[in-house]
């Protein structure tokens, strides 16, 4: 992954007044992680784009390349869910990405 999504401010601008945080662990099935990582570069320019997200960066690990994080700051519960419904998040995330993955896992976090 090449690209983060934070433009042009730096992160302390970006959480300077808080958000919702979420956190994604995912890991793709046996064979699927290289396809999973094809989607998440199409779909991370649009998610990073929309209004509602401060930052929005996905990772893929060292040592277990089939595991990804995504670490994600929305504006608000509002701007999450407006992600969700994104026409982008439908396409690559719910239909393409999710029924490569044998896990996933999300968490969200207020920032102090």
């Amino acid at each position: 992954m090449t690209r983060y999504a934070i433009k042009q401010r730096t992160i302390n601008e970006a959480v300077n007044d808080g958000g919702l945080l979420v956190v994604a662990q995912w890991e793709a099935k046996e064979g699927e992680a290289d396809k999973v990582a094809e989607i998440l570069q199409l779909f991370l320019p649009e998610a990073q784009a929309e209004p509602g997200a401060k930052m929005f960066l996905v990772s893929r690990a060292r040592e277990n390349p089939a595991q990804f994080l995504f670490y994600e700051l929305f504006h608000d519960e509002a701007a999450f869910k407006a992600h969700q419904q994104s026409a982008h998040f439908k396409t690559y995330i719910a239909d393409q990405a999710l029924p490569l993955l044998a896990n996933r896992e999300r968490t969200q976090y207020a920032l102090l």
